[in-house]
């Protein structure tokens, strides 16, 4: 029998969450990718003999607002450095009652509203459908819910996340809107963080971290910078307790959601029929089929 390919994680989150006791720093990995250079450098490290990629999606200095990061160029770089899972760490803000600031939700819906955020590699001549029907990895999703519950963390199994464009917080119409349409919880970064995730064949779930109650509670303060940062600063230890958790529990590396197939029925093109021009934007993805 074989030896078991290692998984690599890529983590996508605050520059503060690889701050981890026990973390080996490998190297800083500086990749150009055909759309950019991503957010940072990839910190390449390893703890419990896995491997673990993190990259801060606003900059080490929280330099990029949400509509500026360069999503297909972080996607691409993860992809890459050889990351077959990608945990996506995200502070939002919650619609609901019981969700309440400093609580994890464990999403598995996504409605996007952002706009103008390039939101796929497949832009032609090579052109791809893939399903976005269950957007997180369910078998990932399942693993962190453990991991949160043996850090004691309030968590919620499930939710929707509403992705609004940013970087302006919700006016309490919208807030409101956003609690009759269903949504649970609202952030500006996990488009198209996850559609690109898919595209690339990288499994992805998100850890949606609540800090607030947006602006809907009329019994809590309105948003503001200061009062998210306060609720941050608390979640982040919680997330690196989580991924202590999750990364010293034993793993079988085996994954049935279709997340690393998901191109095998949507690229409507011949690969092999096309020019060293169209394929260079998307080669890492489509290797496989070549």
């Amino acid at each position: 029998m074989g030896k078991i390919k290692q998984q690599r994680t890529g983590i996508i989150g605050g520059s503060g969450l690889y701050d981890i006791e026990g973390i080996e720093v490998i190297e800083r990995l500086q990749l150009e990718t055909p759309y950019g250079s991503p957010s940072d450098d990839l910190l390449l490290a390893r703890y419990h003999e896995q491997e673990i990629v993190f990259l801060p999606r606003h900059g080490r200095e929280h330099g990029l607002p949400p509509h500026k990061i360069n999503y297909r160029a972080n996607i691409y770089a993860m992809k890459l450095a050889g990351v077959d899972r990608i945990i996506s760490i995200s502070a939002v803000g919650s619609l609901r009652e019981l969700i309440h600031p400093g609580d994890f939700v464990l999403v598995d819906q996504f409605v996007d509203r952002t706009h103008d955020r390039g939101n796929t590699f497949f832009d032609g001549p090579v052109v791809a459908h893939v399903s976005m029907a269950n957007p997180v990895c369910e078998c990932l999703r399942q693993s962190l819910i453990k991991a949160c519950h043996a850090s004691g963390i309030n968590c919620h199994d499930g939710g929707a996340y509403l992705v609004m464009q940013g970087p302006q917080f919700s006016n309490r119409a919208e807030s409101l809107l956003y609690r009759g349409w269903g949504m649970d919880v609202i952030g500006m970064t996990n488009m198209p963080e996850a559609k690109l995730a898919r595209e690339a064949e990288i499994c992805y779930a998100t850890v949606a971290m609540s800090t607030d109650y947006d602006c809907w509670h009329e019994d809590e303060e309105n948003v503001s910078v200061t009062s998210v940062i306060e609720v941050m600063q608390a979640n982040v230890s919680k997330a690196q307790s989580m991924l202590k958790q999750f990364f010293s529990a034993p793993s079988d590396n085996i994954c049935g959601c279709g997340c690393k197939q998901a191109l095998s029925h949507g690229v409507f093109a011949d690969l092999k029929a096309q020019d060293d021009e169209s394929l260079r934007p998307i080669y890492a993805l489509v290797e496989r089929f070549l």
